[in-house]
Order: structure tokens, then C-alpha cells, then sequence
């Protein structure tokens, strides 16, 4: 895998929900000490996020090292809590392509892609995700509220971004 080129593809692919939550549990079980429960409710958005996805509504972005996905991100209208909205979802790359700019890359693709539909974009982090923040906040992102929440093990601060619509 090292030393492969990275390239960025939009839309499914066979494997990727498999993969996304693969990701997630590598880094947010072993990193943060999240508990099962994570990883399943990131397999079980997914398999629903599959099922709903519509093309001209939603926008998943995966980025390939070869022929394995190696990072994602999701722009997801179709189960956002906020009608009007798009959000963020199941952003992540593998820890081994870290500080490459693939976070840049793929926010820039979902800000393209919410831009020209002109809609806000929100998504949900926590305390801590000192790398994810700062991409966000230069993504145009702002907090806009915060609660404690320890659904998945230890407690953390769940935080809610959103960007205005451009």
C-alpha cells in the first residue's frame, strides 16, 4: 500500500461501507477507548445511508491507495435530523496516510458539492479532535452547540458545527 498514488472517486463502491466501519473502529476504539456499540452504530448508519442514498440528494467520497479505501467522508440529506441541511458524516482516514491532505481534499470536494446546491452543512465531533477541528473551522465552520454524551464508553463533549449555505 505504501508509495501508491492516492486517488479520490465519488459515489459507492463494493466494500466501502465494510471499510468506512472498519476505519472507525480501528481508530475510535483503539484511540479513544470507544466501546462495540461505536462501531455498530457506524455499520448500521451506513447500511441505512446505503439504502437511502439518492445521487442528486447525498455525496459519499472515498479516496483509494490502490485498491483499498483508505479515507471517506459523507454528505447525507437523506437522514439528516435537519431538513434543508446536509450533514457531515463518517469522516475518517486511515491513520497510516495521516498529514497528507486528504482531510483537505475531501472536504473541499463536499464544500464544492454543498456550495453549488447552496445549503448549510452541520455535522456532529467531540472535544479533543484537535486536527478535525481545525479543518472544519478553516472549511468556514462555526460551534454552535455542545453536550456531554456517553453513549459509546468514556464521556466526551459532543460538539455541533455548522457552516452557512454559500
Amino acid at each position: 500500500m505504501t508509495g501508491e498514488p492516492l486517488r479520490l472517486t465519488e459515489g459507492f463502491a463494493p466494500g466501502a461501507i465494510g471499510r468506512i466501519t472498519e476505519l472507525h473502529g480501528l481508530y475510535y476504539c483503539k484511540t479513544w477507548n470507544f466501546a462495540r456499540s461505536f462501531e455498530a452504530e457506524v455499520a448500521d448508519g451506513l447500511s441505512r445511508f446505503s439504502g437511502l442514498y439518492q445521487q442528486n440528494q447525498d455525496g459519499i467520497w472515498l479516496v483509494w491507495q490502490g485498491e483499498k479505501v483508505v479515507a471517506s467522508a459523507t454528505l447525507d440529506a437523506s437522514m439528516a435530523d435537519e431538513p434543508g441541511k446536509l450533514r457531515m458524516r463518517w469522516v475518517i482516514a486511515d491513520q497510516a496516510i495521516a498529514g497528507k491532505g486528504i482531510g483537505r481534499m475531501l472536504m473541499d470536494a463536499m464544500m464544492a458539492s454543498a456550495d453549488q446546491r447552496h445549503l448549510p452543512v452541520y455535522l456532529w465531533t467531540f472535544d479533543g479532535l484537535i486536527a478535525a477541528r481545525r479543518l472544519y473551522e478553516k472549511a468556514g465552520f462555526v460551534l454552535t452547540g455542545e453536550r456531554d454524551f456517553t453513549n459509546w464508553g468514556p464521556p466526551i463533549t459532543a460538539q455541533r458545527l455548522e457552516r452557512i449555505a454559500r
